[in-house]
């Protein structure tokens, strides 16, 4: 196949168009470490856009079947009026389950802010009931009217005001992990390219004889092309793994207490990563052809 032909023709090389690249240097460096620190930052950003997708789906997995309701109601009425609004709540079409929390579950739930050891039952914390919705859901405005008919204390919370803006700064946070993967790309390249027409002005007398001697500039600029290349292709790897060691390192969520919420890579997306180094390839392929054959125009 010609593509493949053309990738083994890059990674054999020619000897004698290599002697036009400066086999070490600054430009060596530089683009062996522009491109591991790009390929880090990349592992990064694809972990930060991976993980905010799988938390915009979660968020909106658990709160869309699921409602509160909230009673608030003077010590002697909150247990009328719980039963009243459970009789509600079983006669209302589109409602699979509800059930009022216990004491050690609305506890738990104050816990973060008040301590585990806050005295919810001689506080005047409203009682709350989870209702859990069927695959129908329910009327949510019709529900509000009978609730307010029947049990005054009653607040219904279907999360919609929770549930949207969280789904949508989650969305928000993966195109922004998308968005600097590409700008990670495109500093990858602006620096290849710097580096490559310093290697190509530093060579400058080498090309002046090669094109004595009947060399073309596609064949000179072919040594370049292959030389930045496999740097690129080179650092990017490095790069990448450790950039997924650090992840690896991160801490899992229930250790962080699911602050982070998985941030990093679950099952087939721990692949993705491996995708980095080629495309940082691909990346210095064209920069260094594009800057090789500009400069080679503007030296003849």
């Amino acid at each position: 196949m010609p593509f493949l032909s053309r990738i083994m023709a890059l990674l054999a090389g020619d000897p004698q168009a290599d002697r036009t690249v400066p086999p070490t240097g600054y430009t060596a460096r530089l683009t062996l470490f522009t491109s591991a620190a790009m390929a880090f930052l990349a592992v990064f950003a694809l972990a930060l856009s991976l993980a905010t997708g799988r938390l915009a789906n979660r968020w909106s997995a658990e709160l869309a079947q699921t409602s509160t309701l909230r009673i608030s109601a003077p010590v002697d009425q909150l247990a009328a009026q719980t039963r009243a609004a459970l009789i509600v709540l079983e006669t209302t079409p589109g409602v699979a389950q509800a059930r009022p929390l216990t004491a050690d579950e609305q506890r738990a739930l104050l816990a973060p802010w008040f301590g585990p050891d806050l005295p919810v039952e001689t506080l005047p914390i409203p009682q709350l009931i989870e209702i859990i919705e069927d695959s129908d859901g329910y009327d949510a405005t019709g529900l509000r009217a009978r609730l307010q008919a029947e049990v005054p204390g009653a607040v219904l919370d279907d999360h919609t005001r929770w549930r949207e803006p969280l789904v949508a700064a989650a969305g928000r946070l993966r195109t922004l992990g998308l968005v600097a993967i590409l700008l990670i790309a495109a500093s990858t390249g602006a620096m290849i390219t710097l580096a490559a027409n310093a290697a190509l002005a530093a060579s400058a007398q080498v090309i002046r004889v090669m094109r004595l001697v009947g060399a073309r500039d596609i064949y000179i600029a072919r040594a370049f092309v292959r030389r930045f290349t496999l740097r690129a292709l080179t650092g990017a790897t490095v790069g990448m793994i450790a950039g997924i060691l650090a992840v690896m390192l991160l801490p899992r969520t229930d250790v962080a207490g699911g602050f982070l919420t998985g941030l990093g890579f679950q099952g087939a997306h721990w692949l993705w990563p491996l995708v980095i180094p080629p495309l940082a390839a691909i990346v210095a392929f064209f920069a260094t052809r594009a800057a090789a054959l500009r400069t080679l125009r503007e030296q003849s």
